[in-house]
């Protein structure tokens, strides 16, 4: 896989990014993508190769290895990165639209005009869509952390397995799986870094629905005080104009 591809993409979504989203991608590129590409990858290389188990019946250890292992760790590691930084491109798209809104309004306005303050700036349908990536990661975090478990039953990769009623494999096999405290750890680590992805997004979460709570509590501040202000003038208005 290229992931220099989902590098470039994503670089661009570094500029619309608060301060939680640039320490998101940090996490996403240094701790999970570097430690997949360089160390994890070579790890499970040889995972089918040097499943052992203790029969010559054809057959029995290929299906004893589908039944424990259906779907790669690394596989499922890779669909989930991929799942898990898309959603980051619905800004991206959305800063684009806005973009191209803004060129079309100054060809037939002029180029002095402006549609946005700041293409790029989080509000109105772009507070909302970077709200939305966030939800959308998170769960997809979630999901994927409780498929590994579902699928595996734990973290944590057995040293032995045992075959009981498998077609073709004759009675109880006994299968050793191949570097398992290894792969253990190369495990706990992507864990650990998916559930800091998951506290760094509720983190942003919040930050977001703080920051707006704020702007719209000062944008009312400024209303209310210049309606006073407004309603004070009338009245001086009102009153210098009867006669005393």
């Amino acid at each position: 896989m290229d992931w220099k591809f989902l590098q470039g993409l994503l670089s661009g979504v570094n500029k619309y990014s608060t301060a939680f989203g640039r320490v998101w991608l940090s996490v996403i590129f240094v701790f999970r993508v570097l430690v997949f590409v360089v160390a994890a990858e070579r790890v499970w290389s040889d995972e089918q190769g040097h499943f052992d188990c203790n029969t010559r019946q054809p057959g029995c250890t290929n299906i004893c290895y589908d039944y424990f292992f259906p779907i790669s760790h690394i596989r499922l590691w890779a669909l989930q990165l991929i799942f898990v930084t898309c959603p980051s491109f619905m800004v991206v798209l959305h800063v684009a639209y806005r973009q191209e809104r803004e060129r079309k309004y100054q060809a037939k306005n002029g180029e002095d005009t402006r549609l946005y303050d700041n293409p790029g700036q989080k509000h109105g349908g772009l507070w909302w869509t970077y709200l939305m990536s966030l939800f959308i990661k998170t769960t997809f975090e979630i999901t994927f952390l409780y498929l590994l478990h579902y699928i595996y039953d734990s973290f944590r990769l057995p040293r032995k397995v045992q075959c009981k009623n498998i077609s073709p494999c004759p009675n109880v096999v006994d299968c050793y799986v191949s570097r398992p405290t290894e792969k253990t750890v190369f495990s706990y680590f992507m864990v650990g870094a998916s559930v800091l992805c998951v506290l760094l997004n509720i983190c942003e979460i919040f930050y977001l629905i703080a920051s707006r709570m704020v702007t719209l509590k000062h944008r009312g501040s400024m209303h209310t005080s210049s309606r006073k202000t407004y309603s004070d003038m009338n009245c001086d208005g009102y009153q210098s104009s009867v006669p005393s």
